[in-house]
């Protein structure tokens, strides 16, 4: 048994159908005589494409604008100015410039081997401390130690030279004195008496502090010590030094630290000479259980109130034949007797 909806949705299909068949029949005719163009559309150029059809030319074949045309690069205040002119640009769009053939080279970047620019270096480290730097004090030369002359002040020279003549010390002032290597005295005297009637022989030339030293040492202890030990060999009338002031390392080493006597802050007394009997030579008496080997002991333990170093014959072998006095300065106060 068919329903009659059923019958009525077959139809509507089939007229569907009847419908596009006709359709694609009528277009027929118009599809096959469709053919497609023997060239298809060319592209359109860019506009800029016309510049890149042939090479750009290079700028020192270009032609250069006049000199009216670009104006000439001008340098910074705070910069030189170049070495060679610098090419004039051709107008053009701003494109990055190329070097001209012609251009000079720039110059080449330092060797590793070449110390480079910078700060300095603190000393002992780098290429530009000088070798000697690097050596410790004792074992440099007087050249490598690069010292100067201490300046002395006018008021305390002053003071210290009124000193000396209310002493009755006969001395003179003398030109500074500049050796090179930090060897020299900036206020010179040269003394030719220790004291009124006591020779100093020969003459020595120091700093006023170590001549005003020597005399109070000669007035209130070596003067005393002889009338108490050699009265019968009457007063003492020289003393014999052997260096006073002179340019060299200590013991005149070839290295080490430099001298006291290069500063004019030493001397040395090799004897005393009294009005009789035989000069008192200095040399070692440690052993020596007579009066001239106490009165030598004495005025040597007395030495260390006057001055600040005091070396004596048994210190060691470069003193077995004087006192090696001097007035150097240390810190806290420190003095050695030897």
């Amino acid at each position: 048994m068919r329903y009659p909806h059923a019958i009525d949705m077959t139809e509507t299909d089939a007229l569907r159908k009847l419908s596009i068949l006709a359709i694609l029949l009528a277009a027929a005719p118009f599809l096959a005589g469709a053919r497609l163009p023997p060239h298809g559309p060319l592209p359109q150029p860019r506009p800029e494409a016309a510049d890149t059809t042939s090479p750009t030319p290079l700028p020192d074949k270009a032609e250069p604008p006049s000199p009216d045309d670009v104006p000439a690069p001008q340098p910074k205040p705070d910069m030189k100015e170049p070495e060679a002119p610098v090419p004039d640009q051709p107008s053009g769009p701003p494109t990055e410039p190329k070097k001209p053939e012609s251009a000079k080279p720039e110059p080449a970047k330092p060797s590793p081997a070449e110390p480079m620019q910078g700060p300095p270096l603190p000393p002992g480290q780098g290429p530009q401390t000088p070798e000697e730097d690097n050596k410790p004090p004792a074992e440099q030369t007087l050249e490598e130690q690069h010292l100067t002359i201490e300046p002395e002040s006018d008021a305390e020279h002053a003071e210290c030279t009124a000193a000396l003549k209310a002493l009755g010390v006969v001395f003179k002032d003398v030109p500074r004195i500049d050796d090179g290597n930090g060897c020299g005295i900036d206020k010179p005297i040269t003394v030719s008496e220790a004291l009124p009637g006591i020779t100093l022989k020969p003459e020595a030339t120091v700093r006023c502090p170590a001549a005003l030293a020597l005399a109070r040492w000669m007035k209130e202890s070596v003067i005393p010590a002889a009338s108490a030990a050699l009265p019968e060999q009457g007063r003492l009338t020289t003393v014999n030094q052997a260096t006073s002031y002179m340019c060299r390392l200590r013991n005149s080493a070839g290295t080490g630290k430099i001298s006291e006597h290069a500063r004019g802050n030493a001397i040395d007394i090799a004897s005393f000479h009294f009005e009789k009997g035989e000069d008192v030579a200095v040399r070692s008496r440690r052993e020596d259980p007579t009066l001239t080997g106490a009165f030598q002991r004495t005025v040597s333990a007395a030495g260390c109130l006057y001055f600040t170093t005091v070396l004596d014959p048994e210190s060691d072998a470069a003193h077995e034949t004087h006192f090696h006095l001097d007035v150097i300065e240390r810190k806290g106060g420190y003095r050695y007797c030897h």
